[in-house]
């Protein structure tokens, strides 16, 4: 029983800090500001820092940007920016400063100016003349003040662009895998978007589609979508202040903080012959360490502000921390019993939430001595466990959100949950928390597609030949045009070789509800059988992969 209350008592710790992540609506870090929405080839998506679940030995950091790219978006499709300066920043010793910044330089060629295509031909490999508009990078490491180029013209793969341009994506990609010296690992590219939530409710002053939200009912709005990545697997000795792995979880060095960020130079030139150049000094326009922050902590005047500026300077956004406007919606909408909040300096503040956003979770992401400051901490001494819970610590994995973030981790609903009053207990024992906060959620508890289980772990690019335009009310399809909107009703038994239109109207609704990603052909094969038992699942039902007389009751029956 001992052992049992410790335990609860860590988890309800690190509920603390997943608090301070929620606001009014809650996106990650897709146009999260004014000025960075109208610029977002450095606009930071997502930050994720884990202890890589292969390699033990290694932690796994990867920076997502440019948000909602269309993967059909060409001829000019998305890239990184030549123009900015891209960076991952590790504070080793908790001083909330870069002890080491590992920097991202792009260039772009253009192997034929005389044609509007991306690629004139398949593009089979990286050295493919067919392949038009390419993109290669630098990479620099500096620790302690020293820089050194870790790799020049570096490869990245094209983007996925279909099947006749790009035939063997995964074989593309794989060829951008770059080993770097000392044992790390390094790639850059387009990926699938691996943030998931229900945008579409929670901007329409926070609607839960199917309350109270922790099973189902959602719709994944970056469903489909790409993001470009910058990913890299590092020795743990090579982070550490300690130059080692250290020994346990309280141990000197056993914390690391994670931050991105994206720099443009102070001056912007514009030539009459269609460039443009930079000059002057870096000014940093984005900044990422946890999810969620600048996104709905702080607020709309301060959101440049913050993306502006340097984690040892953020005390001045403590009053988003202490009075969050989340808590106040869900009490006003839903009538949560959210715990007493009140401005920075009062006696209702939240000082849970003060307690653990700015210092870290004692026994946990806590450093052994630093000053206060938002960032992706990380304790790198915390293997990655068998069956991760998606509900990282407050599901009773410690090694996931807010100890670092794992790709599957469900931020949304954590912070949902949390910011309700979940941990308040903690710090005020005569807090009841409220029944229906502690399971609020989005109603989407897991990415569209699946993770692979190496390095860079995220699914490959939704591929652009293939992609269903986010904006049109129905789809074309290999039998016939169908409108989402419009229910249609299976009178057969189906399973893996069936065809026609009762697959058809299956396929089309598993896309439309975000349970299949891909074309509608009237074929039922292994992709619809895995849609298929994910509906079954989030239906109660069987989840057998077979569409038999419970399933067509249920499914005609919604």
């Amino acid at each position: 029983m001992k052992n049992k209350n410790k335990f609860l008592m860590f988890g309800l710790s690190a509920l603390m800090m997943i608090s301070v992540v929620a606001g009014p609506v809650l996106a990650s870090s897709h146009r999260e500001a004014p000025l960075i929405s109208g610029d977002p080839k450095v606009d930071a998506t997502d930050l994720y820092a884990f202890v890589s679940p292969e390699n033990n030995n290694t932690v796994t950091l990867i920076a997502n940007y440019i948000p909602f790219e269309e993967p059909a978006g060409g001829p000019n499709f998305d890239s990184f920016d030549d123009n900015a300066l891209y960076a991952i920043n590790i504070d080793n010793n908790g001083d909330a400063m870069p002890d080491i910044t590992y920097q991202f330089r792009f260039t772009t060629t253009r192997v034929n100016p005389n044609t509007f295509l991306y690629n004139t031909g398949p593009i089979t490999s990286d050295t493919d003349a067919t392949w038009n508009v390419k993109q290669t990078y630098t990479l620099t490491k500096i620790a302690n003040g020293v820089s050194t180029v870790l790799g020049t013209n570096l490869t990245m793969p094209p983007v996925n662009v279909g099947p006749k341009s790009t035939p063997n994506y995964a074989a593309l990609q794989a060829q951008a895998l770059t080993g770097l010296p000392g044992g790390a690992k390094v790639f850059a590219g387009q990926s699938d978007d691996p943030f998931f939530v229900d945008l579409g409710g929670l901007f329409d002053l926070l609607s839960v589609r199917k309350l109270p939200g922790n099973n189902g009912g959602g719709v994944n709005t970056t469903k489909g979508y790409n993001v470009h990545s910058l990913a890299l697997q590092v020795p743990i000795a090579d982070l550490t202040s300690t130059h080692n792995i250290p020994a346990s979880a309280t141990s000197d060095g056993a914390v690391i903080g994670v931050w991105t960020t994206a720099s443009r130079q102070a001056t912007s030139v514009l030539s009459t012959n269609g460039s443009k150049t930079g000059s002057g000094e870096w000014v940093q326009v984005s900044r990422l360490g946890s999810p969620l922050v600048n996104e709905v902590v702080v607020p709309v005047g301060a959101k440049d502000l913050f993306n502006a500026s340097k984690p040892q300077d953020d005390a001045q956004f403590a009053e988003g921390v202490a009075n969050p406007e989340l808590g106040t919606l869900l009490k006003g909408i839903y009538g949560i019993n959210v715990p007493p909040q009140g401005a920075f300096g009062s006696a209702s503040q939240r000082d849970d939430l003060e307690a653990i956003f700015l210092t870290g979770i004692p026994g946990l992401t806590k450093p052994t001595s630093g000053v206060p400051a938002e960032e992706l901490r990380l304790n790198v001494t915390i293997p990655p466990t068998a069956n991760p819970n998606k509900m990282g610590v407050l599901g009773g994995d410690k090694q996931g959100y807010p100890n670092g973030r794992r790709l599957g981790d469900d931020v949304i609903d954590i912070s949902l949950q949390a910011v309700a009053g979940a941990a308040y207990p903690l710090f005020h024992p005569g807090f009841t928390p409220d029944a229906t906060g502690v399971m609020l959620g989005d109603g989407v508890d897991a990415n569209d597609l699946a993770f692979r289980s190496s390095f860079p772990y995220m699914a490959l690019p939704n591929q652009g030949f293939d992609s269903v335009p986010h904006t049109t009310a129905s789809m074309t399809t290999n039998t016939g045009t169908m409108t989402p909107a419009a229910g249609c009703m299976i009178n057969s038994s189906l399973s893996i070789g069936s065809h026609g239109v009762d697959v058809t109207c299956l396929q089309n609704s598993l896309i439309v509800h975000g349970y299949l990603m891909g074309s509608v052909d009237g074929s039922f094969g292994p992709m619809t059988k895995a849609g298929l038992m994910k509906w079954q699942a989030a239906a109660g039902l069987s989840a057998d992969g077979q569409f038999g007389p419970a399933s067509r009751a249920k499914f005609n029956a919604q």
